[in-house]
């Protein structure tokens, strides 16, 4: 194995260690396996859209047809295709952990749950500029409580964020220019105010 995979491997390992035993806490293993539960982001995930379909306007109920298709691609990438091409064993599987979730048997690169946040934090952020507020530190968090429960190592989750963040935008992008934001609004606001100052 070429040397600098081996010193990135290394440091991979030295910021898992620091994460997930010199940081850890009872607040970090109250909350983390929480945060991580697939159930509660699936949850979470299904009353968004609702909230979408009662209160968003056509082209935000129209962004959930989008959504679901960043999901199916992040996930599938991830889970189906890239774990099997590298093949990489869980730390949980590996090295001594404090472990808060069961470690699963599945491999650790990417990680799914980053990818699967980050694509749709990266979505909205386009479809919905305002969201990002909200929805990239909730990606950050979680993809971090990956690391906090044991099961990936911070390159996994940096993999899977960089891989959800360039479909997320990248659907984004297509659906903003088959959808364009309604801006008509404000910029006649904006027009009545310097009318109003001119005066």
């Amino acid at each position: 194995m070429p040397e600098i995979i081996l010193w990135l491997e290394g440091v991979d390992r030295s910021v898992f260690a620091f994460i997930n035993q010199s940081l850890a806490n009872p607040v970090t293993d109250f909350i983390m396996p929480l945060v991580t539960l697939d159930l509660h982001l699936k949850i979470f995930y299904g009353a968004v859209l609702l909230i979408l379909l009662w209160r968003g306007d056509n082209r935000l109920r129209l962004s959930i047809i989008l959504s679901l298709i960043v999901v199916l691609l992040t996930d599938q990438l991830s889970a189906a295709w890239l774990k099997s091409v590298f093949a990489r064993p869980r730390p949980c599987h590996d090295l001594e952990v404090h472990l808060l979730v069961n470690c699963g048997s599945g491999f650790s690169l990417p990680s799914s749950h980053a990818a699967n946040l980050f694509g749709q934090a990266f979505f909205y952020r386009v479809v919905a500029p305002k969201s990002w507020i909200f929805l990239i530190p909730l990606a950050i968090v979680v993809a971090l409580s990956r690391v906090f429960v044991g099961v990936h190592y911070p390159f996994d989750i940096m993999i899977g964020a960089a891989l959800g963040t360039i479909i997320g935008h990248f659907v984004g992008v297509i659906f903003d220019k088959l959808f364009p934001r309604d801006r008509r609004g404000k910029e006649e606001k904006h027009i009545k105010l310097l009318d109003f100052k001119k005066k």
